[in-house]
């Protein structure tokens, strides 16, 4: 396999139910997405392009020295959103790998950005995403939480995804694995995922990467020691705000 050239990809839309407009909440004088690009800048593993859906989140982006491009607003997802990105920016394909950050992660650290690229270092992998074990017990339970079925040894750091859902897997003692958002692909794999119905049990579960597990691709996963903070709700927004305010 090419040695990997990976491109970072941040989907961004104004539309969010309890909070509209998000990625252009201000942040102690700058957009939240600005603050995820920068934080994916500082990943150094490759460009950093945001896919936006709206021409004001472009704006922002570019009046802050980020590169941004305009996506179709109707897209049913973000990885579709994300591929036409890659598309239009990089139609020789000279990037071989994408790795998709949401882009309401303003405080997201740069290694859970490494970390989700480094299993793609295996030429059988597919698509890698991140892990964390469980420690808080009602998160076992709740169904807003997912939970990822991985196979890892004590000390082993990645791992084959074998499953996802909503429901408490796998059954008996041993730890639990809370699943995050964040993906990286390789362009071969993005290409194919965007084209393929959804699936049953995608449908079931309402979880869009079962969709790869249904069609045979293989999807690993890499254990982190948290949880990003992901920004849905005001509450979220004013916490964001402290722990940047903090690290400043």
């Amino acid at each position: 396999m090419a040695a990997l050239t990976p491109v970072i990809v941040i989907p961004a839309r104004m539309h969010a139910t309890r909070l509209p407009g998000k990625p252009l909440a201000d942040i102690h004088g700058a957009p939240m997405i600005v603050h995820v690009w920068r934080r994916a800048l500082e990943a150094g593993i490759g460009p950093v392009v945001v896919a936006c859906s709206e021409r004001e989140v472009f704006d922002a982006v570019t009046a802050h020295g980020g590169t941004a491009v305009m996506t179709d607003p109707d897209h049913p997802s973000g990885s579709d959103r994300v591929w036409e990105a890659v598309c239009a920016i990089d139609p020789e394909a000279r990037f071989n790998a994408i790795v998709n950050v949401q882009g309401d992660l303003p405080t997201l650290d740069p290694a859970i950005i490494r970390a989700v690229f480094a299993p793609l270092d295996d030429p059988a992998v597919d698509i890698a995403t991140l892990v964390t074990e469980i420690a808080v017990e009602d998160e076992r339970t709740n169904p807003n939480v997912v939970k990822a079925v991985v196979g890892l040894a004590p000390g082993q750091r990645v791992g084959r995804a074998l499953y996802f859902s909503r429901a408490t897997v796998p059954a008996n003692a041993g730890p639990h694995y809370h699943h995050i958002g964040l993906y990286a692909y390789t362009r071969d794999a993005l290409s194919r995922f965007v084209r393929l119905p959804q699936g049953v049990l995608e449908q079931r579960e309402k979880l869009e990467q079962l969709r790869a597990l249904e069609n045979g691709m293989r999807i690993d996963a890499a254990l982190v020691d948290t949880v990003p903070l992901g920004v849905d709700t005001p509450a979220d927004l004013e916490r964001a705000r402290s722990l940047l305010e903090t690290q400043s």
